[in-house]
């Protein structure tokens, strides 16, 4: 063995870590193509080692997008609550807050005794929201009709139409009706609850009248139906008067609405937030003249004598003769205000003031009037009456044939003679054309081609020409109410002249009314004019009594017992209005009662009566008695005792 020790083995470490791309280098003497290779190089077949690009880049885009976005919210937010706050302030309030308009309740209309005629209800107005109905809320394609067929017979209007406003596209309101009373929105709503509440058991059931809805509103109601129509008239779908005293006082009537603003949150108001309100003013309340029970005798009365005689109409007016005041004015026939939807288009109005015709026999009054202030005549002056009078072109007669009458002035009118008033006219000139200019003076004085001072809607002035354009024939129909055309209210304004003394006083309609602060305020007085003596108008009194009274008069069907009456008939040719040509008749009466205290003025007038009598002594004068009986009772005017002193109606010769 050898003493050398054998040679030790060296223990190889921990290999040093290498880095990624740092080769190590080659040693001394090491061979090429061995150990280390060149930094850069790869060995062959080996893969590309992953580069990481830099952060920083990346950080700095991002830093700068998050700078821009802050900056523009600062600089928005400076616009919004410093620069623009004011206006975005006021857009908020609008938008929070929200107004509606307080509408005045319209003032009651009543008679002279505080009697209710036309008064204002709570009411609804029957809206809905047609995207409510639509398939995609209802799942159901035809909600709008079966909708439709549950609400038109409440509503009382046609199916189809509804059903149409309900798929009106682009609005979430529709009006479906108009001013319904409590009771027919009380129907829709107990229709509603009892769909929802099905609906909650049967899924399959659907509410098709979830989008019906109610706005508060009002209703005008007349409460007595058709009495006083004439005078009352109406209100329009939108609550405004559009005729009679709605219309003529429809801005005292209507107040004015009011406002409220308050502040809303979901659709409901807030009541932490106090709210801005002014209030509406009421309408006034209007007081008429008429007294409800004597006009409810006179339509009565009125309306059973133009069914009777198969009349086209017929009106009655009373007066107070004193005072001006109408105490009734009714036409026949009529209308309801409470439903304009049945009424006849020919019926809506007021006849008395808006018809014109020509008045016939109860004109020739005024005639007489003339011939006794113009000292021409006297109540017994002897007036020969031939049974024909030739006259310019024309023959004229008397209603009926006769020999030749011996009659009084007095006997003229009380037979009313066309004839004895044609020659009694004839004395007011020394001429035919003087005799017309004084007549026409008269005629004007008693109110006749002027307006009646009603100041009523519609009303007409009549037709009196002036005499220069008096034909031939009209110079002598004119005196017997032939050939010029009047209204009714006229007609009886000339007989309360009479009554009252020879003073006409312009009728009146309107005793006055009271405002919101509940004080009355009365009516203007109305104009009087001295038309005739007060010795004619007794002198008149006396030969209208014989009328009435004697035998001979035309109207002893107005007699009324116990009572002194004064009246005139009247029969008159009638223009047919569609025709402009003469057909028919107008008979008419007119008179006062007590004739020598006289209290109250009643006229009656029937259009074209075509079955029985067609005289108005004889249809007209029954009317006068009735109405006139129960005006006198009702106002307790008791009879004067004195006895009448009765005049000659006709003379030996």
């Amino acid at each position: 063995m050898s003493d050398r020790e054998p040679p030790r083995r060296r223990v190889p470490g921990p290999a040093r870590p290498v880095r990624p791309g740092n080769q190590r280098r080659p040693g001394t003497g090491a061979r090429p193509g061995t150990g280390a290779r060149r930094p850069g190089t790869a060995r062959p077949g080996a893969p590309k080692p992953l580069r990481l690009g830099s952060p920083r880049p990346r950080l700095r885009l991002v830093s700068l997008a998050l700078t821009l976005v802050m900056i523009a919210f600062v600089v928005r937010l400076l616009q919004v609550q410093a620069v623009d706050a004011g206006e975005y302030t006021a857009r908020a309030e609008q938008d929070r807050f929200v107004g509606h308009v307080l509408a005045a309740e319209r003032g009651e209309i009543t008679d002279r005794d505080g009697v209710a005629l036309a008064i204002s209800v709570d009411a609804n107005d029957i809206t809905a929201d047609p995207t409510m109905f639509t398939r995609e809320q209802t799942k159901i394609a035809d909600a709008p009709e079966q909708a439709a067929a549950l609400l038109a017979p409440i509503l009382g209007e046609d199916q189809e139409t509804i059903a149409k406003k309900l798929r009106t596209k682009n609005t979430q309101y529709v009006l479906l009706a108009r001013r319904q009373l409590p009771e027919v929105w009380k129907q829709i709503k107990d229709l509603k609850t009892a769909l929802t509440t099905q609906a909650a058991k049967d899924p399959d059931t659907v509410n098709v009248l979830a989008g019906v809805f109610q706005d508060p509103s009002s209703k005008r109601v007349y409460p007595n139906g058709d009495l006083a129509a004439g005078i009352l008239g109406w209100v329009d779908a939108e609550g405004k008067g559009a005729g009679g005293v709605e219309q003529q006082l429809n801005k005292e009537l209507t107040g004015k609405d009011g406002k409220i603003r308050y502040a809303q949150s979901g659709g409901r108001q807030v009541p932490t937030v106090s709210a801005t309100e002014t209030p509406a003013v009421p309408g006034s309340n209007v007081e008429l003249t008429i007294n409800r029970d004597i006009q409810w005798a006179a339509q009565n009365a009125i309306t059973d004598q133009v069914k009777e005689s198969k009349a086209d109409r017929g009106y009655v007016i009373v007066q107070d003769t004193r005072t001006g005041e109408i105490l009734a004015m009714a036409n026949s026939p009529g209308f309801d205000p409470n439903d304009l939807s049945k009424a006849n288009g020919d019926a809506l109005g007021n006849a008395a003031l808006q018809d014109a015709y020509e008045p016939g026999s109860t004109a020739k009054v005024m005639s007489m009037a003339a011939v006794l202030e113009e000292n021409a005549a006297t109540p017994l002056t002897h007036v020969v009456v031939p049974n024909r009078l030739h006259r310019g072109d024309r023959l004229f007669k008397d209603d009926i044939d006769h020999p030749t009458w011996y009659l009084t002035l007095n006997g003229v009118l009380a037979k009313s003679s066309n004839i004895g008033t044609i020659l009694a006219t004839g004395q007011l000139g020394k001429t035919q054309k003087q005799a017309n200019q004084v007549l026409y003076s008269y005629l004007r004085k008693f109110g006749l081609g002027s307006y009646s001072g009603l100041d009523f809607p519609g009303e007409t002035k009549g037709i009196l020409a002036p005499p220069a354009a008096w034909s031939t024939s009209q110079q002598y129909t004119i005196p017997f109410g032939q050939g010029m055309s009047i209204n009714a209210m006229q007609a009886a304004s000339v007989y309360s002249t009479i009554a009252n003394g020879g003073v006409r006083i312009d009728p009146t309609l309107v005793r006055g009314s009271k405002g919101p602060d509940g004080r009355f305020i009365s009516g203007p007085k109305p104009r009087q004019t001295r038309v005739v003596s007060e010795k004619t108008a007794k002198t008149l009194a006396r030969m209208l009594e014989s009328v009435v009274d004697d035998e001979e008069g035309t109207g002893t069907a107005a007699r009324i017992p116990g009572y002194r009456v004064a009246g005139k008939t009247g029969t008159a040719n009638r223009v047919d209005p569609a025709t402009g040509k003469y057909r028919g008749y107008t008979s008419s009466f007119a008179g006062f009662a007590p004739a020598d205290k006289p209290r109250i003025t009643v006229y009656c007038a029937i259009q074209n009566a075509t079955k029985g009598s067609y005289f108005g002594g004889q249809i007209c004068g029954p009317v006068y008695k009735e109405v006139m009986e129960f005006a006198l009772k009702t106002l307790q005017i008791p009879p004067t005792g004195a006895k009448a002193a009765k005049l000659p109606v006709a003379f030996t010769p």
